[in-house]
């Protein structure tokens, strides 16, 4: 189960990471994904609670 969650966490941080990097926000003004650690942060977060 911890190999589990942790795998989830860092699956999570990689999509929030490609995310930024892919879709972004060219604006500067999203919340989320307009700063690449807070997208990784938010992925790994999601990850971490979907796996839950």
């Amino acid at each position: 189960m911890t190999w589990y969650l942790a795998g989830s966490t860092v699956l999570g941080a990689g999509l929030g990471f490609a995310y930024q990097r892919i879709v972004g926000c060219r604006s500067g003004v999203c919340l989320i994904t307009s700063n690449r650690y807070t997208a990784t942060l938010y992925g790994a977060v999601m990850g971490y609670l979907l796996a839950r």
